[in-house]
């Protein structure tokens, strides 16, 4: 049973009409979970679910397509375009192994959920692959580790695997992103003393910390604060520093405030250091954060083992998705091996029932997701910034870039080809997006650069 259900025009997707939030009725929910839970199938239909959501954001829209053109029709259509049959193809075929002993990096953050709970939830084991999960310091030792082949493949921030197949910041290796790892998931936190100066507008002489420069969250913080008029390079200071080190500076003093990944602003609350201004949700619904991938060599030496991780961490994804699942999650991966937190942190992240450090509990169901399509857009929107902060000079082929290193699909065609009426979104893998409210659109990157006033470009 194809529980996403995405070519049903009478069925809302991700809805949350039962417990879980993919069934109709909460009988139909205890009929599905009596069943015995085929993974392989379900991954497949997650892939197509989150394809079909991306291009069809409003439910009202997919469900006229659907209605208009019948289920078969819009199946035929969308798979000539999008990259169904591909993902799915991978998701599900099995070879043997050439290499099932593997060492893959991460660093102890709930944006690497997925990459972790693989291992104690035995998804690595169900591929028939040994997979030791090497907890890393920091990113630039992740960048280095790969660099050096001592991990077969890694945790990244999702630019990283940009800059380094360019060059930037270290010889160019080609690397290659398989699967997002999540999407939301961060905050801007500040240190207590500035509860009365929440005004980006009056942040000028503050001091951020960052995780890496080739990171979402050094992009979004300087978007953040341009939008306010500020110029991220003059009137701020931003350092680069480990994450498990971001609330020991807050609470030291040595900076105003993080843009960092989670659980370490929930940590901060909870040690009373900090409080969560905002999340990053809240500057862009949905945009990509970490991401899982590998050299482009390993890929060409290890194919079949290659699509043997692309299976277990996307039946990971599909799991972590899963309300109903994220309390297990936390449990799973708080221990010392992997994140060394306080589950009841872990929990409020992985939930979205948070305390923010100014006295709310706020319930926000997708602080976190673990949506794994790695849209070529998104790799565009971070070439974007590259150009745009001076990490990048001069012209960038978006598109070859971006096709290259995200591995969405190679499938070009077009809805029109089937005689059917094409979508505003129907050019493969890429799709407009809004930040603070401003349009993105992948198709005209030169002329969204030379839309910031505040910019190096």
């Amino acid at each position: 049973m194809n529980s996403y259900r995405p070519f049903d025009p009478d069925r809302p997707l991700f809805s949350s009409r039962c417990s879980c939030g993919r069934h109709a009725s909460d009988a139909e929910h205890a009929l599905d979970l009596s069943a015995r839970v085929d993974e392989e199938k379900m991954s497949a239909d997650f892939v197509e679910a989150s394809l079909v959501k991306a291009l069809f954001p409003q439910e009202s829209r997919r469900r006229a397509f659907l209605k208009a053109v019948g289920a078969g029709g819009a199946m035929s259509a969308l798979s000539g375009f999008l990259p169904i049959g591909s993902l799915q193809a991978m998701a599900q075929e099995k070879a043997p192994l050439e290499k099932p002993d593997l060492k893959i990096g991460f660093i102890a953050i709930t944006c690497a959920t997925p990459l972790i709970m693989a291992d104690p939830l035995g998804f690595y084991k169900k591929q028939g692959l040994n997979v030791t999960l090497n907890k890393t310091a920091g990113w630039a030792l992740i960048r280095d580790k790969m660099l050096n082949k001592e991990h077969d493949a890694s945790h990244f921030l999702s630019p990283m695997p940009l800059s380094m197949s360019m060059g930037l910041g270290s010889d160019p290796s080609q690397m290659r992103v398989a699967t997002i790892q999540n999407v939301n998931g961060q905050a801007i936190t500040l240190a207590n003393k500035h509860k009365d100066n929440r005004d980006p507008k009056k942040w000028k002489g503050m001091k951020f910390a960052v995780p890496f420069e080739y990171s979402m969250h050094n992009f979004l913080l300087r978007y953040y604060v341009a939008q306010a008029g500020l110029d991220p390079d003059r009137d701020i200071q931003i350092r680069v520093t480990p994450p498990p080190e971001m609330v020991a500076n807050l609470r030291a003093g040595n900076i105003d405030g993080f843009l960092g990944p989670d659980p370490f602003n929930q940590r901060a609350v909870y040690d009373e250091v900090g409080f969560i201004h905002i999340l990053t949700k809240d500057i862009w619904d949905g945009h990509p954060c970490c991401a899982f991938g590998t050299s482009e060599e390993f890929i060409k030496k290890n194919p079949n083992t290659f699509a043997a991780l692309y299976r277990a961490v996307l039946n990971a994804s599909t799991m972590a998705r899963d309300p109903a699942n994220r309390p297990l999650i936390a449990k799973v991966i708080s221990p010392a091996n992997y994140l060394n937190q306080p589950e009841t942190v872990v929990m409020q992240v992985l939930t979205g029932k948070f305390a923010d450090g100014l006295g709310n509990v706020q319930n926000v169901p997708d602080r976190i997701d673990f949506n794994p399509i790695p849209w070529y857009s998104m790799a565009t929107w971070m070439l974007t910034q590259m150009q745009r902060w001076g990490y990048v000079k001069g012209d960038v082929n978006y598109k070859d870039i971006s096709e290259k290193v995200f591995l969405l699909t190679d499938a070009k065609k077009y809805m029109g080809e089937t005689g059917i009426t094409v979508p505003p979104l129907a050019k493969a893998g890429y799709k407009k997006d809004k930040i603070m409210g401003k349009e993105f659109d992948p198709n005209q990157p030169e002329a969204y650069l030379k839309s910031f006033s505040v910019s190096k470009a």
